[in-house]
């Protein structure tokens, strides 16, 4: 069974990048999506098995996704040139991918998060 990945990035390179990435890593790969609307749409029609959230979509925060996907039981990780200093409280403990990022990087992160429960 394969393990099908949401992608919410605002950066279209960056989000076909992650995309061939995770493509070629053996995931199946949800078309990228950039706005908080978009990504919680895809949550209500698809089945998804993990997630890979920019933290700010063009000035929006991808909070409200991260909500969805901890209510939902939804492994997700954080996907930012940020770092931590930018979570809330209640996503210290979310795995973060610091921008910019190597496949290895990528692959060690995705096999963390798949070793661990969602965050609720």
């Amino acid at each position: 069974m394969s393990v099908r990945v949401m992608i919410v990035e605002d950066e279209s390179m960056i989000a076909m990048l992650t995309e061939d990435l995770l493509s070629d890593m053996g995931y199946e790969v949800e078309p990228a999506v950039s706005t908080v609307p978009a990504a919680l749409d895809m949550l209500g029609q698809a089945k998804i098995d993990m997630a890979l959230l920019d933290v700010n979509l063009a000035g929006t925060q991808s909070f409200p996704i991260a909500d969805a996907l901890a209510n939902n039981g939804i492994p997700f990780l954080f996907i930012t040139g940020y770092g931590r200093a930018g979570l809330p409280p209640r996503y210290v403990a979310v795995p973060v991918l610091q921008k910019p990022f190597r496949r290895r990087d990528l692959q060690a992160a995705l096999a963390k998060l798949q070793a661990r429960p969602a965050e609720s």
